[in-house]
C-alpha cells in the first residue's frame, strides 16, 4: 500500500536531491560528461559570483517584508469578513477570487495597471495632481509593487484565517465581555492564541515560498523590460530594473538553463535547500505552537 508513495518520493525527491549534491561537485553542461572539480562551485558561489549578493539581499527582502505584510493583511480582512452581517458570501468570494488567477496572468495585469506612462493607476494619480512613480521600471519601487500584488492575491491565506476565526468558540468572547475585556483585549488573549497554529502554518509556508520566489519576479522583469517570455536567450533581463528583482532562484535558473552551468546551479540548489531547512527549523522553534507541550 505504501509502495506508490515511496516510489514517488524516491523518483521525485530523493533521486533529484542526491543527483544535485553529486553534480554540485562537477562541471557539467549536459553536452559533455561531468568533470569532478571538488569545491570549486561552492568557492565561486561564496566568494566570486558578482550577482549573488544582490540576489540574496532581494530574496531576504521578500522573506522579511512580503511574508509579514501578506499575513497581517489577510488576517485583517479575514477578521472583517468574520464579522460581516450581510452579503457575506459575496464579499468572501470577492476577496478570494484573485488567488485563483494564475501567477503569470496576475503579474502581466499588474505591470499593465502600473505602467508609468499609460497605466490606469498613474492616470488616476495624475487626476488628483500626483506624479506617480515608475513602479516596475524603478528599482526603488519594483519590489514594493510586487508586495502590492502579493496582498491582492492573499485570498489563499485569508480563507484559511477566516475558517480559523469562525471556529473560535463564541462563548469565550461572551465570557470575556462579562469580565470587562474590550475588543483589543479579546483579540490579544482569545483570538490570537486560539488561531496561533494557523498563523504558524502561514508563516512557515510563506517563508518557504519567499525563499523560492521566482515566477512573479521573473515575469515582472520580462514584461516591464519589454520582453514577455522568460525562455532561453532572454535571461539578460532577469532582475530588471537593474538587479532589483533578481532573486536567488532566478540567478539559479540563469546559470542552469541559460548558461548551461548545471554543476554550479546544482551547488546553488544544495545551498538553498540547506538554508531553507535551517530557517524553517529556527522558525518552528521560535513559534510556540510547534513546541511539544509540557506534560506536567
Amino acid at each position: 500500500m505504501l509502495a506508490p508513495a515511496i516510489l514517488g518520493l524516491v523518483v521525485f525527491f530523493a533521486y533529484p536531491l542526491v543527483a544535485s549534491i553529486v553534480y554540485s561537485f562537477t562541471r557539467y553542461n549536459q553536452l559533455q560528461e561531468p568533470q569532478f572539480v571538488g569545491l570549486l562551485n561552492y568557492r565561486f558561489l561564496f566568494t566570486q559570483d558578482p550577482q549573488i549578493g544582490a540576489a540574496v539581499v532581494n530574496t531576504i527582502w521578500f522573506v522579511v517584508i512580503l511574508v509579514p505584510v501578506r499575513i497581517v493583511c489577510a488576517l485583517l480582512v479575514a477578521g472583517l469578513l468574520s464579522r460581516a452581517k450581510a452579503a457575506t458570501g459575496f464579499w468572501r468570494t470577492l476577496f478570494y477570487l484573485p488567488a485563483l488567477v494564475p501567477p503569470v496572468a496576475s503579474v502581466v495585469a499588474f505591470v499593465f495597471l502600473f505602467n508609468p506612462g499609460t497605466g490606469p493607476v498613474n492616470q488616476i494619480l495624475r487626476f488628483f495632481g500626483i506624479d506617480g512613480p515608475l513602479w516596475f521600471n524603478d528599482p526603488a519601487w519594483s519590489k514594493p509593487s510586487l508586495v502590492i500584488m502579493g496582498v491582492w492575491v492573499m485570498g489563499d491565506i485569508m480563507i484559511i484565517f477566516l475558517a480559523a476565526l469562525l471556529d473560535v468558540p463564541r462563548d469565550l468572547y461572551e465570557a470575556a465581555s462579562l469580565d470587562g475585556a474590550n475588543g483589543p483585549q479579546q483579540v490579544r488573549h482569545i483570538t490570537l492564541p486560539t488561531i496561533a497554529p494557523v498563523i504558524g502554518f502561514a508563516v512557515v509556508t510563506g517563508v518557504i515560498a519567499a525563499l523560492q520566489y521566482f515566477t512573479e519576479a521573473a515575469v515582472a522583469s520580462g514584461v516591464a523590460s519589454g520582453k514577455a517570455t522568460i525562455g532561453g536567450g532572454t535571461a539578460a533581463q532577469l532582475g530588471y530594473p537593474g538587479t532589483s528583482l533578481l532573486t536567488y532562484t532566478e540567478l539559479l535558473y540563469q546559470h542552469g538553463f541559460a548558461n548551461f552551468q548545471f554543476g554550479y546551479a546544482s551547488a546553488m540548489a544544495v545551498v538553498l535547500f540547506v538554508v531553507t531547512a535551517i530557517v524553517l527549523v529556527l522558525t518552528m522553534r521560535r513559534i510556540s505552537v510547534f513546541r511539544p507541550e509540557d506534560g506536567s
